[in-house]
């Protein structure tokens, strides 16, 4: 026997030499994995108070023991190294670490060439999720693979058993990332509020296939509302979910999702069924598809295609008020092509309108577009000059309304002139367009042609100033927008697509205050406007914009939308706006609308939001327009502590004498855990609202259990973040 004290090198085969114990020290991992042999391959360094040789091939070690391979160490009170079968046993506060997996125990038996073996009463942590546990018994299967018996799982830190696992058998697959647990039963302060027989989750934050957390909730016109996701992690680049829902007052609903991603195709699709719906007492199903495909590098086709099957599908099966309140679902095929100077499409349009059976009038369906073709091209001469042509010819389809094709073409010149202190642009353009109608229609060749002049001109003025302290630079830009169009008879061309734009800033400076193509109207009109800007001097961040501007008319209004009286007065409405990050916490968007002839306010919008950090935001909005419209908005999220948050959100029309939405919630942060809570109420028709309950109970790095109001708390409440965003949790 021979006894070595301080350090030995093991090999495959034995070798021993003597040498003092105070010149050595032993490898670190990092430089061992540079070696010319590495991994189960390599040697083994080992160091310990005492180390001896009992047999052929066999080494003890006692005291201290410290043993590194490239790609792990072991720590111990005893530890014996058996060369031939390359296996080491430990015992004594037996400590295993590799890169995956750091495990203290009792005692420990593997071998080195397929790493196989076990290890008694082991404490663990997985470095990669931060989770962590322990059980009677681990089994290491291989390199990547070993299993827990009688174990417990938690992402909670050291000394924090808020949650955990409790199961039979834990397999860990680090090559996978996943862990696959068996009669589970999920502990949260202390109380079991979830069994399962088998349940697997990611060990990082890569997809993989499996049951998702089920979602719960309720809600008034649905009752209990039960879903279990199943998610497919079909390859890099696809994927597919199932998720049957269970509806308590309706019925069980199924669903599918499917997405994919790939070089010259993008998807996102969407089927759901709820068979002999109790409470509407028939099937109801929803359909979306969104699809795009690339044809070579300048040709673009896709498709999107969104279907219900009744009108009310969404306000009795959604919480959001954005899919509440639609009112005309788009479905569509196309294909387009892009070039240096010119583009070309064919579209396939139709919609699918949903009425709300409690409003005063129905909503008119929109005309189809079957088919729309579209042709454009811009060319830039050397001396500055443009030229576009924007056309189409478009077929409109309507089960009641007079059908027809129209043919238009629009080509412009315009010559910008810019400099450092200003800009003029006139533009010419002729609009000529081309109605074959149906039958019915009292005229059935229509043409329209007219010139279209206009010049844009602006100055642009820059000084700086100071104010508090800081340095700021003012710009002041005036501007000066003409229009001359003359009158065209237009009484006779029926309204496919044509609507009147909203007065707004951005419409003043456009030459047809119609959208869409059957309506070009007379203009003898000039808008005046000036826009001065804050910002400041080293940062240009901008802090305040006001803008003012009106419009100016020298003729009367004689083009008109049917049933709309045309313009009587040579002035338009007053328009001012004022918005900009006033301080580091507050900005302010506002605008109005001022009727200089009856020195009325005909449009206001009052905005302002508060947030001065993560998880602190406060938001105001008012909306009127006369005769029609009144709502004030407030919404905010709050700390209520240093683990609580409080949400909520008032939306109320004044002009309607209802809410349109109210929203109330509490967020806790438990550090390796959050629960949220939320109360809803939606208006949902004209007379009908409708409430709903979320409850969620969110585990770090596991999951989420119950309903999840996160959706529904963004949209509602500008400026939200989940307090696991905002919390530096253990």
């Amino acid at each position: 026997m021979s006894i070595l004290p301080g350090f030995v090198l093991v090999a495959l085969s034995l070798t021993a030499f003597s040498a003092a114990a105070d010149g050595l020290v032993l490898k670190k991992d990092v430089e061992l994995r540079g070696s010319a042999v590495a991994g189960r391959e390599g040697p083994l360094f080992l160091t310990a108070d005492r180390i001896e040789s009992t047999a052929l091939n066999v080494v003890e070690a006692s005291g201290k023991v410290e043993a590194r391979q490239a790609g792990q160490a072991f720590f111990a009170n005893w530890l014996r190294y058996d060369i031939t079968l390359n296996q080491v046993e430990a015992r004594g506060q037996v400590r295993l670490e590799q890169p995956a997996l750091l495990v203290e125990g009792d005692s420990l038996k593997l071998n080195l060439n397929d790493y196989s073996g076990e290890l008694t009463q082991p404490v663990y942590q997985l470095p990669a999720n931060h989770s962590r546990g322990n059980a009677s018994r681990i089994d290491f299967i291989d390199e990547n693979r070993f299993k827990l018996q009688d174990a417990s799982y938690t992402t909670c830190p050291v000394d924090n058993d808020d949650w955990f696992l409790k199961v039979d058998n834990l397999d860990i697959d680090k090559t996978r990332n996943v862990g696959t647990a068996r009669n589970v039963s999920l502990e949260f302060l202390g109380v079991p509020i979830l069994y399962a027989p088998w349940l697997d989750f990611a060990l990082n934050n890569e997809r993989k296939t499996g049951v998702l957390a089920p979602t719960f909730g309720t809600t008034e016109r649905s009752g209990l509302d039960f879903l279990v996701p199943y998610y497919f992690n079909l390859a890099p680049n696809y994927d597919a979910t199932l998720y049957p829902r269970l509806l308590s007052k309706r019925g069980v609903q199924l669903g599918g999702e499917f997405r994919y991603l790939l070089d010259a195709a993008r998807g996102e699709n969407r089927l759901e069924y709820l068979p002999d719906g109790r409470e509407a007492d028939r099937s109801r199903w929803g359909a979306a598809l969104n699809n795009e495909y690339r044809l070579n590098a300048n040709t673009l086709a896709g498709m999107q295609y969104t279907r219900v099957s009744d009108d009310d599908y969404f306000r009795d099966l959604s919480n959001l008020i954005s899919i509440t309140s639609l009112t005309h679902l788009n479905q569509e095929a196309w294909v387009t092509t892009q070039h240096a100077n010119w583009y070309a499409e064919l579209r396939a349009q139709s919609f699918q309108t949903l009425q709300d059976s409690t409003a005063p009038t129905p909503i008119v369906e929109p005309y189809e577009r079957l088919p729309q073709a579209r042709l454009g091209m811009t060319h830039t001469f050397g001396n500055g000059l443009e030229f576009k042509l924007e056309s189409e010819a478009t077929r409109f389809a309507h089960p009641t309304l007079t059908e027809g094709t129209r043919v238009l073409a629009y080509p412009t010149l315009r010559l910008p002139m810019l400099n450092t202190f200003g800009f003029l642009t006139p533009q010419l353009g002729w609009h000529s367009t081309y109605y074959a109608l149906d039958d019915n229609a009292p005229d059935e060749r229509i043409t329209r042609n007219l010139p279209i002049f206009s010049v844009d001109s602006g100055v642009v003025f820059d000084r700086p100033f100071s104010f508090a302290g800081r340095d700021y630079e003012q710009t002041l830009i005036p501007r000066a927008y003409y229009v001359y169009a003359p009158y065209r008879d237009q009484n006779a061309i029926p309204v496919f697509d044509t609507a009147m734009l909203d007065f707004s800033y951005a419409q003043m400076f456009t030459e047809n205050q119609f959208i869409g193509g059957d309506r070009i109207n007379d203009a003898n009109q000039l808008t005046l406007a000036v826009t001065t800007l804050f910002n400041e001097a080293d940062s240009g961040l901008e802090r305040l914009q006001v803008t003012i501007g009106q419009r100016y008319y020298f003729s009367s209004q004689q083009v008109a939308l049917p049933g709309v009286a045309p313009r009587t007065s040579n002035t338009t409405d007053l328009l001012a706006a004022i918005s900009g990050q006033i301080t580091r916490d507050w900005r302010i968007d506002t605008a109005w609308q001022y009727d200089t002839q009856n020195g009325a306010v005909i449009r206001q919008n009052l905005g302002a939001s508060y947030r001065p950090g993560p998880g602190r935001t406060l938001n105001f909005g008012y909306r009127f327009i006369d005769q029609t419209t009144e709502q004030v908005d407030l919404s905010a999220q709050w700390p209520l502590s240093s683990r609580w948050y409080g949400m909520f959100r008032y939306n109320y029309s004044f002009q309607d004498d209802k809410l349109i939405e109210g929203l109330a919630g509490l967020e806790y942060n438990g550090g390796c855990w959050v629960v949220r809570a939320a109360f809803q109420r939606l208006a949902t028709k004209e007379d009908q609202s409708t409430d709903a309950l979320f409850f969620q109970l969110e585990l770090n790095g596991m999951g989420r259990l119950g309903a999840s109001p996160i959706d529904v708390l963004k949209q509602s409440v500008p400026g939200y973040r989940p307090s696991n965003e905002i919390l530096q949790t253990p």
